[in-house]
């Protein structure tokens, strides 16, 4: 979702949004503020209509609604680009038909000269001469000529509006998957891919392997040097995962300073490896100022990791790789853990 909205109008949908927000069983978290940002904005339709009927009935919403409306009506593809979408479509097809029946049309006159120019050199008809009937059938193919080349410069107008619609759909799709801070996927992003990875995964077939990295002590950090710092420690951070990441891997932001890392084709032992690898390489970062160029801060991550079992779910892998990541931070944190090390 894109906002436009100035400052003046995006604080009186704030001071309308929070009464409204502290009324529901959900915490005050930005997802529940996108809702009923979206809510008091009254440009979701669709979204102020399923909290109306909540309400009605006197229900509030909870963490598990409140994620679902977000999902359904925010994450997901625009109204005004699906409707923009789903107008080219209709004209383009609208466009491809007339052309059609407009050449169709020519080619039903070009044959019926034909049958007549055939019919009057087989019988001799009188009047008719073969020079005229060459004319004619010459006028008729320049005409044929023309319908041809018209519809031929339809197609390729329609031919590219089909590609530009075709790549704003795949950019709205990119954006909706898309961490706006890091350029990592976002936690959707992540389920659909690991999602995808399970549901393709063959019977006996080894992996995927998981790991959970989480910034040690980023509550410390934003509070001693402010938010804006801390997103910049994000922002390295998620960095140095893209770094390490490649082929079919996803590296994804989980929620605030977690990320995951899904390694498809990687056993746990190679999970280790890389794990090992992103921590050290975080551990020699120096967080400096902009302008000495003074080093501030010192960042370690903690991570865990796991190799899926066949037959688990989604939830109970990652489950296990976040047991693991927790072991790291109680045992002291800027370490590796594996799933089921002891």
């Amino acid at each position: 979702m894109e906002y436009s909205d100035s400052v003046e109008k995006s604080a009186e949908y704030l001071r309308l949004a929070l009464p409204l927000m502290s009324r529901q069983a959900a915490a005050l978290h930005p997802v529940s503020y996108a809702v009923w940002y979206e809510y008091v904005a009254g440009r979701n339709a669709a979204l102020k209509a399923q909290i109306d009927d909540v309400m009605r009935g006197g229900g509030v919403l909870d963490e598990r609604a409140t994620l679902e409306l977000f999902r359904k009506h925010i994450a997901e593809l625009d109204h005004e680009l699906a409707q923009r979408v789903r107008e080219g479509f209709q004209k383009v097809m609208a466009d491809m038909s007339h052309s059609a029946t407009q050449a169709g049309d020519h080619a039903h006159q070009f044959g019926g000269v034909l049958d007549q120019l055939s019919e009057g050199l087989a019988e001799a008809a009188p009047g008719v001469g073969l020079g005229e009937g060459i004319d004619t059938l010459r006028e008729h193919t320049r005409t044929m000529q023309g319908a041809v080349a018209t519809l031929k410069g339809r197609l390729d107008d329609s031919r590219r509006e089909i590609e530009q619609l075709r790549q704003e759909v795949a950019k709205a799709r990119e954006d909706a998957l898309a961490d706006v801070l890091t350029g990592l996927a976002n936690r959707r992003g992540f389920d659909l891919a690991l999602g995808a990875r399970l549901a393709g995964r063959e019977p006996g077939e080894a992996g995927p392997s998981l790991l959970i990295v989480d910034i040690d002590h980023f509550k410390r950090v934003n509070d001693s040097y402010g938010h804006l710092f801390g997103d910049k420690v994000i922002r390295a951070v998620a960095q140095i995962l893209k770094d390490n990441v490649k082929g079919k891997d996803t590296a994804a932001r989980y929620g605030g300073e977690e990320f995951v890392i899904l390694l498809p084709d990687t056993p746990l032992d190679g999970a280790r490896f890389v794990a090992e690898k992103i921590r050290a390489t975080v551990e020699k970062c120096r967080i400096k100022r902009a302008d000495s160029q003074e080093t501030v801060a010192t960042v370690t991550i903690s991570l865990g990791a796991a190799c899926y079992r066949g037959g688990e779910s989604a939830s109970d892998f990652v489950a296990r790789a976040d047991k693991a990541l927790y072991t790291s931070k109680n045992r002291g944190r800027n370490r590796v853990t594996l799933d089921g090390s002891s």
